[in-house]
């Protein structure tokens, strides 16, 4: 019997319980879990901003967790490309994604590949973005108050 192939991909960065569940869903799903951490120079290109943790300790946590398999540097948005190099049998993403003109082009994509995409419930509650806000947020009321 064939194994089934996961990808997934993100920054990783200030880890949280909604990287660890994307992880944990994604590798129930499949047999063997590649992950693709998203580069410095990738991440600025899109954010404008280069993530805190550097990428060499964010791919050392990601390869630690026991879902994962594999862990890569992604160094591309272009989930296309990255199928040709991985030759992946489904690829996992937030539900945030499902919709987008962009995600539904790469289904029709993957599904002449015999690939797919599953989409998974966003954390909507829990992110990166919104804890760097906050610790910004304390660090500045910090420094107001010296």
């Amino acid at each position: 019997m064939k194994k089934i192939i996961g990808y997934t991909t993100g920054v990783f960065d200030l880890f949280h319980i909604g990287h660890l569940r994307l992880l944990k869903r994604a590798k129930m799903h499949c047999d063997y879990l590649i992950v693709g951490v998203s580069s410095d120079e990738l991440v600025n290109s899109y954010k404008n901003k280069l993530p805190i943790i550097p990428l060499s300790h964010r791919m050392e946590i990601v390869n630690s967790i026991s879902y994962v398999d594999e862990v890569i540097v992604q160094s591309s948005r272009d989930k296309k490309e990255q199928y040709d190099e991985i030759c992946y049998d489904v690829l996992f993403v937030g539900d945030d994604w499902k919709g987008d003109p962009l995600w539904n082009e790469l289904e029709v994509y993957l599904g002449k590949h015999n690939a797919s995409v599953t989409y998974f419930p966003y954390s909507k509650k829990v992110s990166t973005t919104k804890y760097t806000k906050i610790l910004q947020e304390i660090y500045d009321s910090d420094m107001s108050s010296k």
